[in-house]
């Protein structure tokens, strides 16, 4: 696990003092609006589907939307449970509700992926290259190839990169698990003559043994770095490489405001550099100064829920408390700007296992409905590239009778899934009425979003962590051109609730106000058509 430190000491030699790093990022500073505020410029509320949401155990309705797509800029892929449930009907409805690509283990055999034997003469893969994605998990390495280093990373400094010359061939080694990948084009009749370069549109690893005592860090860089160059060596150009892990900065859901400090982990960006066996065991020095963050073509920061996530009587607004926006925005907020390369996060519905928190030793507690939309609505805020929607189940059997064994009940075919079906909600209202803004030419505000909370007396931009601790509605925009669209919602809000709060956006000839009226905790999204103007801030 990595830690963020809270504060860096450094000592500055000869000058005989210490200088400290702060903590946390100071706090914004409230600006003062003196003077008649600007009129202000209606929003409109962007449509709700009408939809009962499911009660029955181990089903989903992917029909409580109708049809559209992501735009071209964007990608979601399903990894999740249940595509069984609607495949056979119609095998393309998957990619006509939001979802853009799907991952190996949830294809149709012998339609999107041959799976017995070799493929027939000329056959083709229904799936274009961009539809297509791989999961590859720890056991791939470890079992397949002999590799223990995968569940056990202390074990790097005895990882062979590849068969030394003139000794016997092995298939243990990283470089022929790696290499060995660039077969993925052949399950989908598309290999080119002589060559095997892997076809999938995106490869996650799924190793999740980055963490390693100090003294095996270098190794372990070393082989991360080796391992993403030659699976980059062995992909089309199409295809694009990430990890769930290393991430520059992993904040595991916490949201807090010494996160905002953080240094990129040292994994994410240690340069490959020969150790005293690197070499014997056949590490080659074109690699030594490039580091995993080099190779890889998008990084994959976010985090799984746990259920006090999900426990609007918990408490949420202290620094250190779980709270769902919070941990969506600021893990975004964070990475952001420790790194360049385009972010796409895992997204699971239900919270994640951990005997650490009360209620959450199994996934059996499914996202609240505002939380399952807001998921959908408000992570594209931030400017993410995409999103591996995952689930630990694959296929569902509806109305099953409850298990008789008490640890098996809250699990796979008796859950309820109505959480997909308000995932999909959000994707649909925000991608089926908003999808031409995200273009490429949209600027997304994240935390430089203005908001005031008293009327219009003051105008303050906080970051996910601000608000939280503050217990104020969280508002995020994105601008593309004279359009603004805005989605806010008050976390944990009462049914009953309501609040307001103000937007406005003064940049580029624009001068925008409006206010926005919450209800409860639903997730408001709108959209208005800004009008030029010269504004000023106080």
């Amino acid at each position: 696990m990595k830690i963020a430190a809270s504060f860096l000491v450094a000592s500055m030699a000869g000058l005989g003092f210490w200088y400290a790093r702060p903590a946390r990022p100071a706090d914004p500073v409230a600006v003062a609006f003196k003077g008649q505020l600007p009129a202000q410029t209606p929003i409109a509320p962007t449509p709700r589907a009408r939809f009962t949401p499911t009660t029955r155990k181990g089903y989903y309705n992917i029909d409580v939307v109708g049809d559209f797509s992501l735009p071209a800029t964007k990608t979601v892929t399903f990894c999740g449970a249940g595509r069984n449930l609607h495949v056979q009907q119609d095998r393309t409805k998957l990619f006509r509700r939001g979802f853009s690509a799907v991952d190996q283990t949830r294809m149709v055999p012998n339609v999107e992926i041959w799976t017995e034997g070799d493929p027939p003469r000329n056959w083709k893969s229904t799936l274009q290259q961009s539809q297509r994605s791989l999961i590859v998990y720890q056991a791939y390495f470890a079992n397949s190839f002999g590799l223990p280093w995968a569940s056990n990373s202390e074990l790097a400094r005895d990882v062979t990169y590849r068969t030394p010359p003139g000794a016997r061939a092995s298939r243990n080694t990283l470089f022929q698990a790696s290499t060995e990948l660039g077969g993925g084009c052949y399950g989908f009749g598309d290999c080119a003559p002589g060559a095997m370069k892997s076809t999938f549109g995106k490869i996650f690893l799924d190793i999740e043994n980055e963490g390693t005592s100090r003294g095996n860090q270098q190794e372990q860089a070393n082989l991360y770095t080796f391992m993403a160059k030659t699976l980059k060596d062995n992909v089309s150009p199409q295809t694009e490489i990430g990890s769930i892990a290393p991430v520059p900065h992993n904040s595991f859901g916490n949201s807090k405001a010494e996160h905002y400090m953080a240094q990129p982990d040292w994994l994410w960006n240690t340069p490959a550099r020969q150790t005293a066996t690197s070499k014997q065991r056949g590490m080659p020095d074109n690699i030594v100064g490039k580091s995993f963050a080099d190779y890889v073509d998008f990084q994959m920061p976010g985090t799984y829920y746990l259920y006090p996530d999900f426990d609007y009587a918990a408490q949420h607004t202290g620094d250190g408390d779980r709270h769902w926006l919070a941990s969506l925005l600021a893990e975004q907020e964070v990475n952001r700007k420790l790194s360049p390369k385009k972010r796409i996060a895992w997204h699971w519905t239900f919270n994640t296992q951990s005997g650490d928190y009360p209620n959450s030793a199994k996934a059996e507690h499914p996202a609240p409905p505002a939380v399952a939309e807001g998921m959908a609505v408000f992570y594209w805020f931030t400017g993410a590239y995409g999103v591996l929607f995952w689930d630990d189940h694959t296929n569902l059997v509806p109305d099953q009778p409850s298990p008789a064994d008490p640890q098996q009940k809250g699990l796979g075919n008796d859950r309820n899934y109505a959480c997909y079906e308000h995932y999909i909600h959000g994707l649909w209202r925000l991608f089926k009425h908003h999808g031409d803004l995200f273009n490429g030419r949209e600027t997304y505000l994240n935390e430089a979003t203005e908001c005031s909370y008293d009327g219009g007396k003051t105008w303050v931009s906080y970051n996910a962590n601000q608000i939280k601790t503050r217990d104020l509605p969280f508002v995020r925009a994105i601008v593309n051109g004279d359009q603004i669209l805005i989605a806010a919602t008050k976390a944990y809000a009462r049914p009953n609730q309501t609040t307001q709060v103000m937007v406005r956006y003064i940049q580029n000839g624009y001068t925008f106000y409006t206010t926005v009226s919450l209800k409860g905790d639903e997730i408001f999204l709108g959209r208005s058509t800004m009008k030029p103007g010269t504004g000023s801030r106080g």
